[in-house]
């Protein structure tokens, strides 16, 4: 009940989120023809200058450089503007990223109130149980479409942009990491079955894994000091 709670509340809040992506997306597109068609000015332009640049007066001549440079001038602003909407859609998306990270921390406290309120004793199996539930939670949410589409639409996106900008862009410091690489979570990941590690999630590349194993997993470290035990 309180997981369906949860996901209802948070796709409620994202219900408007596809229409201001897709508006961007579209500002972005409409930049990119622009741009292209500054391009073809200014390679018609500098094809005419070389042809006649011999015929032109010297005021000619930089009467038609400043044309050249206005255009590529027009060039640079429809890139910044395309840089400032994929800062926008960064942003937008980071909100909502943060909102589920507030509800999972909430969803995880109140399973932490009510297990407290029902038993000061918890066995191995209810605290995997509880474990699970929060990364259900996180897993649902991440496996629905429209977080799907977002994220898919949000990349491509990035990658359009050049890398500078890109490794410019705000990382949030309060999203937590995982496994081995210290990163943050992403992909196919697999719980340590050792309620004490305190790493718990690991992302499958980092321990030579390509399927969920059958039965219990644990991981490196747990292992090395189960063994020294």
């Amino acid at each position: 009940m309180a997981t369906a709670m949860y996901l209802e509340q948070y796709l409620d809040s994202i219900e408007g989120l596809p229409f201001e992506l897709q508006r961007n997306f579209s500002l972005m597109r409409e930049l990119d023809n622009r741009t292209q068609e500054q391009k073809t000015e200014i390679d018609n332009l500098a094809e005419d200058y070389i042809a006649s640049v011999k015929e032109l007066a010297p005021e000619q001549r930089v009467h038609h450089l400043q044309k050249i440079e206005n255009a590529y001038s027009k060039c640079r602003e429809y890139s910044d503007d395309k840089v400032q909407l994929a800062v926008q859609i960064y942003e937008m998306v980071d909100k909502h990223i943060r909102r589920l990270d507030a509800d999972l921390a909430r969803f995880e406290n109140d399973l932490k109130k009510d297990s407290f309120g029902s038993s000061s004793q918890e066995s191995s199996d209810e605290k995997r149980l509880k474990r699970d539930k929060t990364v259900k939670v996180k897993k649902t949410v991440e496996n629905n479409p429209i977080s799907k589409k977002l994220k898919s639409s949000v990349t491509e996106s990035l990658l359009a942009m050049h890398p500078a900008d890109v490794l410019d862009m705000p990382v949030d410091p309060n999203e937590p990491t995982y496994c081995l690489c210290s990163q943050v979570s992403y992909g196919e990941m697999i719980g340590c079955d050792n309620l004490e590690c305190p790493t718990e999630w690991f992302h499958f590349a980092c321990v030579g894994l390509a399927t969920k194993p059958k039965g219990k997993w644990y991981c490196p470290s747990c292992v090395k000091d189960m063994r020294k035990k």
